[in-house]
């Protein structure tokens, strides 16, 4: 019954990690109260918004795996700073198999300043083959508004590696992009972000009405009745106490250690492309029988040569294709699921049923349509 069940580790690690954190249900039937989280990890302070960068610049020191001759624009920028450095080069005569022109990008914490480093993502806009051993030279990185704000240069982390030429060649991860850890360094501090005044906003990274509701809750225990409010499922406004109007971080510390118990919808995550599923521990299944059956067609074709007879002056040989075609359908059980299924019930019946990621997806998107999954499919 269980002989392919590791086809399903995927599905099951997911349920394992999802019961986990919810916890299983008690043996009387009920669930038990989910796992509090913290503040800072479920809301941001409203206002305080990173600022994207973008810069375009050249890495160097490639292995000859850089940019080739029909990348025009990397032979005219590294012209151009040969130039400036007082080299005179025509770019036409410049081999730039050692170079790679890159886009620059990285987002600058709104409360970065003047020296402060982050780190910044590099990505190649020619035809390189890799950015294997390269340094980035020292970049601009401007803001929407055309402003400079940082310098990015150092040398690439790709997190994998290449080696070899024509057929025999080895590549393990992407090789065109990688980061420049540390390599972005502040010259501009972002603008200031407007003080909040008497009134303070939380934003929730996942906007629900009940942990919404939850939070106000919290926050009013902690600092005194009617302090917090729910605005919206996204949005809980905090009024500022009299002795916090002048340090609004000693606020924030405070209410960043409180717990809240958080509350999601029902969702199931799936990823097509990696045969990926993730349920959450809330989804439930109303009555239904589920049978899985897998359809195959198996062309091949195999080559026969045909010769002529003995001292044939007229025949010639030939090749004559034969083709075969198997078609197999697997035998599956029906598998009936009582009203109000749990995760553990659902994943146990369909490892009965000997399915793979893939086919979950199937049968978790069949169930919707039948409306007998209680939860929402998002497609990812």
């Amino acid at each position: 019954m269980f002989k392919r069940a590791h086809h399903a580790i995927a599905f099951a690690a997911a349920a394992t990690l999802a019961a986990g954190a919810a916890g299983l249900a008690e043996a009387s039937g009920r669930d038990a109260a989910p796992a509090p989280a913290r503040v800072k990890d479920i809301a941001r302070l409203e206002g305080a918004r990173p600022l994207p960068l973008i810069g375009y610049g050249l890495v160097a020191g490639l292995n000859r795996t850089g940019d080739r001759r029909q990348t025009i624009f990397s032979a005219q920028t590294l012209a151009n700073m040969l130039q400036r450095l007082g080299v005179v080069v025509e770019g036409e005569q410049i081999k730039i198999e050692n170079v790679a022109a890159v886009l620059v990008t990285a987002e600058l914490s709104p409360y970065a300043r003047t020296g402060g480093r982050f780190d910044v993502l590099v990505s190649s806009v020619g035809d390189a083959r890799s950015l294997q051993g390269g340094t980035l030279l020292a970049t601009v990185l401007r803001g929407p508004d055309g402003s400079a704000y940082a310098l990015a240069q150092g040398p690439l982390s790709i997190g994998g590696f290449g080696g070899g030429r024509g057929g025999n060649s080895v590549q393990v991860n992407h090789l065109t992009a990688g980061r420049v850890p540390g390599g972005g360094l502040v010259q501009v501090s972002p603008p200031s972000q407007a003080a909040p005044g008497d009134t303070l906003r939380l934003s929730l990274l996942q906007p629900d009405y009940t942990t919404a509701a939850r939070l106000a809750s919290v926050i009013n225990e902690d600092l005194g009745p009617e302090c917090a409010q729910a605005s919206d499922p996204g949005t809980v406004s905090v009024r500022v106490p009299d002795g916090y109007k002048a340090s609004l971080p000693v606020l924030m510390a405070r209410l960043e250690t409180l717990s809240v118990e958080v509350d999601s919808p029902a969702r199931v995550v799936i990823n097509e492309r990696t045969g990926t599923v993730v349920v959450g521990a809330d989804v439930r299944i109303a009555s239904a029988a589920v049978a899985h059956g897998t359809l195959s067609v198996r062309i091949t074709t195999k080559y026969d040569v045909s010769q002529p007879p003995a001292f044939s002056r007229t025949g010639e040989t030939v090749v004559v294709p034969e083709e075969r075609v198997d078609v197999t359908e697997g035998r599956k059980q029906l598998v009936g699921l009582d009203e109000g299924a749990t995760l553990d019930s659902v994943v146990k019946a369909l490892n009965g049923l000997d399915a793979t990621p893939r086919d979950i997806i199937a049968i978790l998107q069949a169930l919707q349509a039948a409306g007998a999954l209680r939860a929402e499919i998002v497609i990812i």
